[in-house]
C-alpha cells in the first residue's frame, strides 16, 4: 500500500504535471487543477538542461520531448564586437547521463502539453479553469473546495502553483520573493538553418545576449538588462526596444535581428529569486517547484529542479506506507539543500554580471554540473 490513495495537485506546470504522472500511473487517484482555461504555458522558449531529461524518460515522455524540441551538446561564447567573433565552442557535460544529450531547447506551450496528455494518459483527471478556494485539514486528509463549487477530501494536496503561490498564501507562510535586477526579453522566432546550438555574448548594452534553437524551424533569442518596468510599453514601443538593443550584437545575430517582426513574439519578465527554508510542507499540504523555490535562468534549472521534486516526492510517497515525520524527512534531506544549491549558484552569476564582474563562472558551473549529474 502507497502512503496516499487520493492526491490533489494544484497546478499544471511541470512540477505539477510530473507529479500527477507518477502518482496516477502507481494508481493513486489524481486530481490535477490549473487555472488557466486550457493547457498552454506562457512565455516563448525553454532550455532544458540534462538533469531534466533524465526526468522526462522516468516519465515516459523523452521520445515525445526530444521530438519535440533541438537537442544539442555545443555551447558557444562571442564577443561583443562588430564581428561577433566567436571566443569558445565546446561540448557541455551531459549530466542526465552518457545516452542523453547536455541540453535542448523547446516551446513551452509544446511541452506543456506533452506533460499534460501523458498525465491525463496516466489517469489523472485534469481541470482546467478551476482552483482552489479554500481547504481544511485533520490528521487523517485535506477538505478543499473548488472555485467551480465542488468539494473533495484528499489524502495530500501538492502545491505547485508556481512562483505566486496560492496554496503558500493560504498555509499563511510568509516568504519574500525578490527581483535579482535583471530583467530578460525573449523573442521566439524561426531559426536560421546556421543556428545549431546556443551561444551567448556577454557585455554590450545588455548583460547577455543568447540564442536557442528549440526546434527544426524555431529558436527564442534573449536579451538580459537591467530590470525595469517594460510592461507599460506599447506593443510597437516593445518591437522597437528589443530591436535597438539588438542592433548592438552580431555575428548570427546579423541573421537573428531582421526575424524579430512582431511584439507577438515578445515575452518580457524579471529574473525573481526565493527559497523556502525548512520545512515544504504543512502537515499533509506540501509546496513543491518554485512554490518553494525559484531561481534567475542563469542556470537554466528552475524547470529541472521542479521535476526533481516531483520526482523525489512520488517516489517516496509511493515506497512508503503512510504520510509520517520520516517520509517529510527523508523528501526534506534529498530536496532542500539541492534546490538551495543551485538557487544560490544561479543568484551568484546574476550577482557577477549586476557587478560586472569576472567571476569564476566555470568553476560554479563545474560545481552544479557535478551536482545535477548525481541523481536527486
Amino acid at each position: 500500500m502507497t502512503a496516499v490513495r487520493k492526491v490533489l495537485v494544484i497546478g499544471g506546470g511541470a512540477a505539477g504535471a510530473a507529479a500527477a504522472i507518477l502518482l496516477a500511473e502507481s494508481g493513486v487517484s489524481v486530481d490535477l487543477v490549473e487555472v488557466k482555461e486550457s493547457p498552454t504555458a506562457l512565455g516563448s522558449g525553454i532550455t532544458l538542461q540534462g538533469n531534466a531529461l533524465r526526468v522526462f524518460r522516468q516519465l515516459g515522455v523523452w521520445e515525445a520531448v526530444r521530438d519535440a524540441g533541438y537537442p544539442t551538446d555545443l555551447f558557444g561564447i562571442r564577443a561583443p564586437d562588430p564581428a561577433g567573433t566567436l571566443l569558445m565552442e565546446a561540448e557541455t557535460e551531459r549530466t542526465g547521463g552518457p545516452d542523453l544529450p547536455s541540453g535542448m531547447g523547446m516551446s513551452r506551450p509544446v511541452l506543456a502539453r506533452i506533460l499534460l496528455d501523458r498525465a491525463r494518459d496516466a489517469g489523472a483527471k485534469l481541470h482546467f479553469g478551476t482552483t482552489p478556494t479554500a481547504f481544511d485539514q485533520d490528521e487523517d486528509g485535506v477538505d478543499v473546495t473548488l472555485s467551480d463549487g465542488t468539494t473533495g477530501r484528499y489524502d495530500l494536496v501538492v502545491g505547485a502553483d508556481g512562483i505566486r503561490s496560492w496554496t503558500r498564501r493560504a498555509l499563511g507562510i510568509e516568504l519574500e520573493t525578490r527581483s535579482v535586477g535583471m530583467g530578460i526579453w525573449r523573442a521566439f522566432i524561426q531559426r536560421p538553418a546556421s543556428i545549431t546550438h546556443t551561444e551567448m555574448i556577454y557585455g554590450g548594452p545588455c548583460y547577455i545576449a543568447g540564442f536557442c534553437p528549440t526546434g527544426e524551424d524555431s529558436m527564442y533569442a534573449y536579451l538580459v538588462e537591467d530590470a525595469q518596468d517594460r510592461w507599460t510599453l506599447a506593443p510597437e514601443e516593445q518591437l522597437a526596444t528589443v530591436r535597438a538593443l539588438a542592433e548592438h550584437y552580431h555575428g548570427p545575430w546579423d541573421e537573428i535581428r531582421p526575424l524579430i517582426t512582431d511584439a507577438a513574439q515578445l515575452n518580457y519578465t524579471w529574473f525573481e529569486t526565493h527559497v523556502l527554508p525548512a520545512p515544504w510542507n504543512r502537515g499533509r499540504i506540501v509546496l513543491i517547484g518554485d512554490a518553494a523555490h525559484t531561481c534567475p535562468p542563469t542556470l537554466a534549472q528552475g524547470a529541472a529542479q521542479a521535476l526533481e521534486d516531483a520526482a523525489v516526492l512520488a517516489e517516496l510517497l509511493l515506497a512508503a506506507d503512510r504520510l509520517d515525520d520520516t517520509l517529510w524527512d527523508a523528501f526534506h534531506e534529498r530536496r532542500i539543500a539541492r534546490a538551495t544549491t543551485v538557487v544560490d549558484a544561479s543568484n551568484q552569476i546574476a550577482a557577477w554580471h549586476l557587478a560586472h564582474e569576472q567571476g569564476d563562472m566555470a568553476a560554479l558551473s563545474a560545481r552544479i554540473s557535478e551536482l545535477i549529474s548525481r541523481p536527486a
